[in-house]
């Protein structure tokens, strides 16, 4: 089993924003897969399914980012799982806006969605995939809670659908396989 988080703030005044885009993967996931997230539970939208042959866990926490990591915590221990069976999917400015990054471990790099993971895991020995959703202009948590432009906009839902691919080959191929090649990909101009 796999547990697929995707990063965001809830209420459909955070829907479509910069910092939306792991919620954005999920939504791809559940359709892909035909799983209902309509249920509230851990702290978050839920969905389990199969998705190519391994059953899954879906989720979009409905704290807001900088909690995210309750809904890891209780879906992970009522489903004991390793952190190794996990994956986020999270937005990062650092990144130009549809790139993809796949890596098992590291830094939250300014991320609080991710530092919170980090510090209620205790560790950050677990798979994310981050979109890049653009440098920001003036105030960084102003602009990951705007919306994309036209032109982002189209190259972001690209990105999204591959990073819903990528997500699939990740549990599909493994770790390795998947940032070999996923990574470094952004979506056409």
């Amino acid at each position: 089993m796999k547990l697929i988080i995707g990063l965001g703030n809830p209420g459909s005044k955070y829907a479509g924003t910069r910092h939306n885009v792991g919620f954005d993967v999920v939504d791809i996931l559940a359709k892909r897969a035909g799983i209902d997230m309509s249920v509230e539970k851990f702290h978050a939208w839920y969905g389990t399914g199969n998705l190519v042959g391994e059953r899954v866990v879906l989720l979009k926490p409905t704290t807001f980012m900088n909690r995210s990591g309750q809904a890891a915590i209780a879906a992970g221990r009522f489903y004991k799982l390793e952190m190794s069976d996990l994956l986020v999917v999270v937005d990062d400015h650092a990144l130009p806006v549809g790139k993809l990054r796949l890596r098992t471990e590291g830094s939250a790099g300014g991320h609080n969605g991710l530092q919170d993971l980090t510090d209620r895991l205790g560790g950050d020995q677990w798979c994310r995939l981050r979109i890049g959703i653009g440098q920001p202009i003036g105030d960084a948590a102003n602009f990951v809670l705007q919306r994309f432009g036209k032109d982002e906009a189209e190259i972001i839902g690209i990105a999204c659908e591959r990073a819903a691919d990528a997500v699939t080959y990740w549990i599909q191929e493994g770790s390795d396989k998947a940032m070999t090649r996923f990574n470094g990909e952004a979506a056409p101009p």
